[in-house]
């Protein structure tokens, strides 16, 4: 292992577990508190992780896992058994020559995380690739001045793809206008109403895609269809259609429709996206595509508005949304419903860039965003630095690269006893059933395979688990103390690649009443921080009235009333075992946070640490810069502990700042939980 790998805890695999090792009942798994739950970043690079073998994969023939380091091999009479599912697999003819001293790379106990090549669907060429595509959705329904930072940011993503990626150009305002990037010698352009909501068979009929246009694949399946002569129309490879695209954004203008006193422009975002939703389908069905769609305001026209054009009509508030009270919220969201179903079945991603001062309805079409694996960045202007640098990452190579990759799928496969509850992400059921889903449902779930049709290097999902009822397969046997998990991940790589990455992990069973101080060692306080926040987010979002303060705050007594050591309504006995020391402060900062909560440069290692915090993270953050007693230190005093407040005042050292707030400092917060935790 490399040093990386000893510094880093994710490891070469990318996953980490709340629980290292799991309790053998559902009983006892009930009384950990944190869920047995696993985070996994799907595509995380990593030094030690082999280049990518040439070959597919050997899967069993009865659950399909995919042979590694953990299965029994029999080298004599070539047979491998399968640790999911215990079936004896012959090795094919290709395996013949395996031995003690020449194995395959993916029985080598290093190993754990592999990449294999897959072959396309393709006769002729089984190693074709397929370059990525990016349908650019640009909104006209904004002033001259933000149109012209929307044209250099098109040009600079231009000079920044590669050249075999193919582009295709849709402008959008009280009409949708297609634009038709084959067809150099004048600029032709397709015209849709924005008022109404266009089937997809008519989408395709005015494109003149209905001869072009072949049957849409299965929802999970990843099976590519050959271009054809009507598609290059409206896709063309970046250096081909360079030219072009320069002559149509110089020509291209703001949304000519004129726009009353006291009216919101028209602006049709909704059949917009349903048009660069049906154009992508039927030109490339089961291969990556983006929609990058740039919002400068709010839908007024057609499906999926969400306000009126009468500007004495205010936009829809949180307060709206509690009481049932903004009229068209329910309707865009259905609308959006649908265009995430279809995005999905295709394998295409919807990317929002929206900057305006006022809101744009990213609450309604964050469905369709959420479920493809998409982007979303908001910002004040398009020539803000947030919105120019987050764009330009997008299309970035080498280090700065977020790594996009495309239509992808991941199955999970688990020992017997084990049971999917679902995965907190962006990612999208399959329904499809197996002898490992649960029956209580978190998140995605009911089904052991989920479509991503957008993923790259940072991506990360939590995934639920739930043992099984039975107390026969709750009963490992001595002879199987272990338990496993293996993730198999197929996508398309930004070369055009078809990869499949497997990832294989195990952990051990233990008998809580023998060897309570193991289950306490293995756990992971920072997992088990990501999973009750992820948790607490998706709760907050579907179930109504959810008190998440209140939720965390019983959660955290119950897990230091389990775990904590003290002796009964002694509070200054209370200690908690280091594997859980920081797990009260982690949850302290999130109720404050307001993820929970709906609401002079001294020294140059702050700026630099900030600096790369920001190179780091995508969509790039804002750094806000405080001044004492400055209007920006508000900002800062909201995130601090609040240990001095106007409350304490008179223990304060001469010249100190107080807060002012009646939130509690994090040592009153702890002092209430030893409190509670050790009542009778």
């Amino acid at each position: 292992m490399s040093e990386m790998a000893q510094t880093d805890p994710e490891g070469v695999d990318g996953v980490r577990m709340t629980w290292n090792l799991w309790p053998r009942t559902k009983v006892e798994a009930s009384k950990c508190v944190i869920p047995l739950a696993a985070t996994i970043a799907l595509l995380r690079p990593h030094p030690d992780i082999p280049p990518t073998l040439p070959y597919a994969p050997l899967r069993c023939k009865t659950c399909f896992s995919v042979l590694n380091p953990f299965s029994r091999v029999d080298l004599t009479a070539k047979i491998w058994i399968c640790p999911f599912c215990y079936n004896r697999n012959h090795f094919p003819p290709h395996y013949a020559q395996i031995s003690e001293t020449n194995l395959p790379a993916e029985l080598y106990p290093q190993y754990t995380t592999l990449e294999y090549q897959l072959n396309n669907n393709n006769n002729i060429n089984p190693n074709l690739t397929h370059p990525p595509v990016f349908l650019f959705l640009l909104d006209t329904c904004v002033i001259a001045e933000e149109l012209h930072f929307l044209k250099s940011a098109l040009r600079q993503a231009l000079g920044l793809l590669p050249d075999n990626a193919l582009v295709g150009f849709v402008s959008f305002g009280t009409q949708v206008q297609v634009h038709e990037l084959g067809f150099s010698d004048i600029s032709k352009v397709y015209v849709f109403r924005g008022s109404k909501d266009i089937p997809k068979d008519q989408i395709l009929e005015q494109l003149g895609l209905t001869a072009a246009r072949s049957a849409y694949p299965k929802v999970g399946t990843t099976q590519a269809q050959p271009p054809s002569a009507a598609v290059t129309r409206f896709l063309l490879p970046a250096s081909d259609c360079e030219y072009t695209l320069n002559s149509v954004l110089d020509e291209l203008q703001t949304d000519q429709w004129p726009v009353s006193i006291g009216k919101r422009p028209a602006r049709c975002t909704g059949v917009a996206l349903s048009v660069a939703t049906g154009l992508l389908g039927a030109c490339n069905p089961g291969t990556g595509a983006r929609i990058i769609a740039l919002v400068g305001g709010p839908c007024t026209e057609g499906p999926g508005s969400i306000v009126s054009k009468d500007l004495s009509d205010p936009l829809r508030s949180h307060k709206d949304l509690d009481k049932d009270a903004a009229p068209y919220f329910k309707k865009a969201v259905k609308f959006y419903e649908g265009l995430a179903k279809q995005l999905v079945i295709q394998g295409h991603v919807l990317d929002l860039f929206a900057s305006a001062l006022d809101q744009v309805g990213v609450a309604e079409i964050k469905v369709a965003v959420e479920k493809t694996g998409g982007l979303v960045v908001l910002s004040e202007s398009f020539g803000h630095s947030v919105f120019k640098d987050s764009f330009k990452r997008v299309f970035e190579d080498g280090e700065q690269s977020l790594g996009l990759c495309f239509n992808g799928t991941l199955e999970i496969n688990c020992s017997k006893e084990i049971k999917i509850q679902g995965i907190i992400g962006p990612c999208t059921s399959l329904e499809k059933k197996g002898p490992s889903v649960a029956d209580s449902v978190i998140g995605e779930g009911n089904t052991t395979t989920w479509k991503l049709c957008g993923l790259d290097k940072s991506t990360c999902l939590t995934v639920l688990f739930d043992l099984s009822s039975s107390d026969h397969s709750n009963t490992p046997t001595i002879t199987n103390p272990q338990l496993y998990l293996q993730f198999l991940t197929s996508y398309q790589s930004p070369n055009g690649q078809s990869v499949l990455r497997v990832t294989t992990i195990t952990r051990r069973w233990v008998d809580v009443a023998i060897s309570s101080e193991e289950l306490v060692q293995g756990f992971d306080q920072e997992t088990g921080a990501v999973v009750m926040a992820r948790l607490a987010s998706i709760k907050m979002e579907t179930e109504e009235a959810f008190d998440a303060t209140r939720w965390l705050d019983r959660l955290l007594i119950r897990l230091c009333s389990k775990f904590g050591d003290y002796r009964k309504d002694d509070p200054s006995s209370f200690t908690l075992n280091p594997s859980f020391s920081l797990f009260p402060q982690f949850m302290f900062n999130l109720r404050r946070s307001q993820f929970v909560q709906a609401f002079a440069q001294l020294l140059q290692a702050p700026q630099d640490d900030a600096q790369i915090i920001i190179r780091e993270r995508f969509p790039v953050p804002r750094l806000v810069v405080c001044d004492q007693h400055g209007s920006q230190a508000r900002f800062l005093l909201a995130k601090l502990n609040p240990s001095a407040t106007y409350n304490n005042a008179h223990e304060m050292a001469a010249g100190s700042d107080v807060i002012f707030t009646d939130d509690v400092s994090l040592q009153v917060f702890f002092d209430h939980l030893q409190r509670l935790a050790v009542q009778s």
